[in-house]
């Protein structure tokens, strides 16, 4: 059966009709041309199977319904929110950059990183629960089985000691 069927013709005849289809489930023009296209890939592969010719159309027809469901249940998978062509370009504008604060703050964020590596474990470990877990002196004194003004006076030398240690990283 695969020799008889022309598929340029068949999507000449059907595109209209799958067309449809697809828009009326995916409600998106882009979409159900995407429909109309997956749906003759996956009626090309499966060329073999249809055993009539005349119920072409029906079996177009019920592959472009299925392929237009999972492209919708794949969209509300991804979780996106639809903008409108005004809202992009006003977001645009307002988070209009300049790369070279961004490429610095990036540097500067390295030579903070590096900084921090030559602390003691104890102190980096320190840090890392005051900032970047956001734990309070209290919490940390739970974790590490310390006194709170113990951890207090340990976190304000290591940062005193981080510091030194950026500065001396700048001016080198």
């Amino acid at each position: 059966m695969v020799s008889t069927i022309d598929f340029s013709e068949l999507y000449c005849l059907y595109y209209k009709k799958l067309f449809q289809i697809g828009y009326s489930i995916t409600r998106d023009f882009h979409l159900a041309e995407d429909v109309v296209h997956e749906t003759f890939i996956k009626a090309m592969k499966k060329a073999e199977t249809i055993e009539e010719e005349k119920k072409v159309g029906a079996w177009l027809s019920a592959i472009a319904t299925r392929t237009a469901i999972d492209f919708v249940r794949r969209e509300k998978k991804k979780k996106g929110i639809l903008m409108e062509h005004e809202m992009l370009e006003c977001l645009g504008k307002v988070t209009n950059q300049n790369v070279e604060e961004i490429v610095e703050s990036g540097f500067f964020v390295g030579q903070i990183k590096n900084a921090v590596r030559m602390l003691k474990r104890e102190d980096q470990h320190l840090l890392m629960l005051k900032h970047s877990h956001g734990l309070k002196e209290r919490e940390i004194a739970i974790v590490l089985n310390l006194k709170p003004c113990t951890v207090k006076s340990r976190i304000y030398r290591a940062r005193k000691q981080l510091k030194l240690l950026f500065l001396e990283q700048i001016s080198a």
